[in-house]
């Protein structure tokens, strides 16, 4: 193969057909739209239009609830990315280990609301962690080895 005999496999690329450029081209005049109506027109997209009756999408009723307003953004991190950062020199466990360090460490990404510890993993080291949330089964696993996890305070309902 020389460099001057390359070129594209047979049907690679295809010509564009210009539509609406005589008679004698085949696609002139109505340039392979037929005759008049929407479909003939530019600009008109009739996906989902059923003649002016309601359509289908609007009949159904809607269900679900998106929480966009309140919900939290936490940047997840499990034990078990944790435990490998550790072993890997990239996590300095001797003072309290919060978002920044984590982030430092390039665990947490993300998260305007903070961290929220996951119990994927398993953890062997004495950390001690503040967090702005933690589940169950992972605060359990943190005090199993001999660290300890700082949440922060919820306060009352007002009634």
């Amino acid at each position: 193969m020389k460099l001057n005999e390359i070129r594209d496999n047979d049907g690679a690329r295809h010509r564009r057909i210009r539509v609406g450029r005589g008679i004698g081209s085949g696609k002139g005049k109505t340039a392979g739209r037929g005759q008049k109506g929407a479909k003939a027109r530019s600009g008109v997209s009739i996906n989902g239009f059923e003649g002016g009756q309601m359509p289908l999408h609007m009949r159904l009723p809607k269900r679900g609830f998106s929480n966009k307003k309140f919900a939290k953004d936490y940047a997840e991190v499990n034990l078990g990315m944790i435990q490998k950062a550790i072993e890997a020199g990239k996590l300095d466990i001797s003072g309290v280990v919060d978002h920044a360090v984590l982030q430092a460490a390039g665990l947490a990404r993300g998260g305007k609301d903070g961290v929220r510890l996951l119990a994927k993993g398993e953890l062997t080291e004495k950390v001690e962690f503040n967090v702005a949330g933690a589940s169950k089964s992972a605060v359990s696993a943190v005090e199993k080895a001999g660290g300890s996890v700082i949440l922060p305070v919820k306060e009352a309902a007002e009634a």
